[in-house]
């Protein structure tokens, strides 16, 4: 899949935020969080701009990597405004979270907000495999749940690895809220009770359905789209059109258009 305007944005943000830390001495200690009162009321710009700072190449590279291999297509998805509002609010609850259970040691990393696009990613495609390293395949809803278990006992199992372990669970707690939100509480959910209401379901309509959308050109569709349309045929040869969920079905209507 091609990359998306924000997920492009924030890896450039990201490296040109790391080399002038990495060339203009103090500037990274500016620009960290501080989890305290005192470190709220004189540097309170710390809780956003720590996003953007990286302790090390190995910190930036695996983070950005991540951006880079989850971000576009859950930024597809979401569209770019409820893309950019998770990832920054993941981000904040990681460095309110440290705040309230934390040790008071200054935090920096992309990895709050990170952990809620990997959320995000594991909530819409839960049993797409990830390979650890390449090679070990892991479904997208297990790996998130390790990942939480590990964060949960680095950090009320008191674990000195200096890793912002509160700062990925407040990643997920925040990214989970306002996913939630958007699912149920959002003026969106009536938007999508008339965008889904007319969708034929059922075995009676699948074989016409299924017709219909095996006609589509993909040549015609966007690259995004595209990648989507052929996710969503191998889905249904492996799995089955039952699989499909109604936000499934919808995208594969318009692409009929």
């Amino acid at each position: 899949m091609g990359m998306t305007p924000w997920v492009t944005r924030l890896l450039i943000a990201n490296v040109l935020v790391f080399f002038l830390t990495q060339s203009s001495q103090g500037l990274a200690s500016l620009l960290a969080f501080y989890p305290s009162i005192q470190g709220l009321v004189l540097r309170p710009w710390g809780i956003v701009t720590y996003m953007f700072v990286h302790a090390g190449m190995g910190h930036i590279f695996f983070n950005m990597l991540g951006l880079f291999f989850f971000g576009p297509r859950l930024e597809a998805r979401l569209g770019a405004k409820n893309f950019l509002l998770l990832w920054f609010l993941s981000g904040l609850g990681g460095g309110l979270l440290t705040f309230a259970f934390g040790d008071g040691i200054p935090i920096v990393g992309a990895s709050g907000a990170l952990f809620g696009v990997f959320l995000g990613f594991a909530m819409f495609w839960p049993t797409e495999r990830i390979y650890i390293w390449g090679i070990i395949p892991i479904q997208a809803r297990v790996l998130v749940a390790v990942m939480t278990g590990l964060s949960l006992f680095g950090g009320f199992g008191g674990a000195s690895d200096g890793i912002a372990h509160f700062g990925h669970l407040g990643g997920f707690v925040a990214g989970f809220a306002f996913l939630k939100w958007i699912e149920t509480r959002s003026p969106a959910r009536q938007f999508k009770k008339r965008m889904y209401g007319h969708i034929s379901t059922g075995p009676a309509k699948d074989p016409d359905n299924l017709r219909r959308w095996q006609q589509v050109n993909r040549e015609t569709l966007h690259e995004i789209n595209r990648a989507e349309y052929d996710r969503l045929m191998a889905t249904i040869a492996g799995s089955g059109i039952g699989s499909l969920s109604l936000e499934d079905r919808a995208f594969l209507d318009r692409c009929c258009v």
